[in-house]
Formats: structure tokens, sequence, C-alpha cells
């Protein structure tokens, strides 16, 4: 945590509902969010248009060192560009999600995004969301949160969300990919999930967005209180 103000980093699985939760509360706050996620699956778009082999370590630590990924604030939400190119909506295909896990699990891809994502968070005032920001990228943020639910709660947000968007889903395929996710992400070998022994645990399961939103936002009004901010 900066002088300059609060830190706030949110982890949990895949579907707890980070990214909203953290969208919600960067915004009411006046922080600035950061999407970690939107940056790996960025990575995994690229390394799938650019058919490289996602077992060949070596080229996936290459294309990340060597990638220009912009998270830029819009009227619509935040876009998330890879060398100039708007791929907000191409990166939250199921294609996409199948994959990500193995490609940020790479030490060589992980590098070059925690370095970016530490130069995002050093002036504070920020609320990170991802796998590992509590316990690697801000392991000194002062509000951390690991958001999770149970997984029928998670499989049917994802689905929901996916079926608004028009794309054809399965729901009971839909959770045992969530299922596999949560065993890779916990299991890998660098910066795996877990909860920080320091964050609070939020289970988000048959609570409303907003009621999730105002939980957070009081940790970070403490922690400003305690003249942290």
């Amino acid at each position: 945590m900066t002088k300059a103000g609060l830190q706030v980093a949110i982890d949990g699985p895949a579907g707890a509902g980070k990214s909203t939760v953290a969208r919600d509360v960067a915004r009411r706050l006046g922080y600035v969010y950061i999407d970690t996620g939107a940056m790996y699956r960025a990575v995994t778009w690229l390394a799938l248009t650019q058919k490289v082999d996602l077992a060949d370590k070596q080229a996936l630590s290459r294309l990340a060192a060597e990638a220009d990924i912009r998270l830029v604030p819009g009227a619509k939400g935040q876009r998330t560009f890879i060398n100039g190119q708007d791929v907000t909506e191409a990166i939250r295909l199921p294609v996409i999600s199948r994959h990500v896990s193995p490609v940020s699990a790479v030490a060589g891809v992980r590098e070059p995004m925690v370095r970016q994502q530490r130069r995002l968070a050093a002036n504070g005032k920020v609320v990170m969301d991802g796998r590992d920001i509590g316990t690697n990228v801000l392991p000194e943020a002062l509000v951390k949160i690991f958001l999770t639910a149970s997984v029928a709660e998670r499989a049917r947000r994802r689905y929901l969300e996916l079926v608004e968007k028009g794309l054809p889903v399965d729901l009971p395929e839909l959770t045992t990919e969530i299922i596999r996710r949560d065993n890779y992400d916990a299991s890998r070998e660098v910066s795996p999930l877990v909860q920080a022994p320091d964050a609070f645990l939020l289970d988000t399961t048959g609570l409303t967005r907003e009621a999730v939103v105002e939980q957070v936002l009081a940790l970070v009004r403490k922690a400003e209180a305690a003249g942290h901010g």
C-alpha cells in the first residue's frame, strides 16, 4: 500500500463475481478498476489466434513479454486491447475460458503481467481483482477480500451471463468446467489460488450484487477511517 491511497485486492475462483463487484466498488469509490483476468485472457486469445502451442512455455512467455496490453476506461466499461486490437468481447468467449488457466499458470507469462499490474497500482486508489492479488501482486494491500460462492451458484451465474450474450452453453458442462478450473488454479505451481491469511472471506451464495458491493465498501471505509486512505 502506498501513501497515495488504498489498494483493494479481490481474489477468488472462477465465476465468483469478482469483476462485477470490483468494477462497481471502484465506480462507487472513484477508484481505478484493474481487471487482471482480462490481461491473461488477452494473452490466451493472442496465443490461440497465432496458433501458438499452449504447451510451449517458452513461446507463451515470449508472447506475453512482447504483448502490449492496455485496459482503457470507457462509457460502457473497461475495454481490453492487445497490440492495438480491441478484444473486450472476444476474450469472454467459452474457448478462452477453457484455455486461460494453463496459459496463466506459466511463470514467464505471469511475470510481465504482474510487473504491469504493480505499476498500475503504484499510486493507490485502485481496485484489482484476480487469483493472486492479495498473495502475490499486492501483498501489502490493506483491504483484501476473498470472494467465493458455491459451484452451483457460480455455474448458474456464468450460464445466465453467456445466455444473455446469445452464446450456446450447457449448464452441466459449464459446472464441470468450473470445477476443473478450481482444481487447476488451486494446484498450480506458480501463484496458486489461495486465500491470503489477512483476507476477508466473503461467500456471495444467495447474496445480491448490491449486498456484496456494500460489504466490500464497508471494509474499505473502515480502512479509510483508520487513516489508511
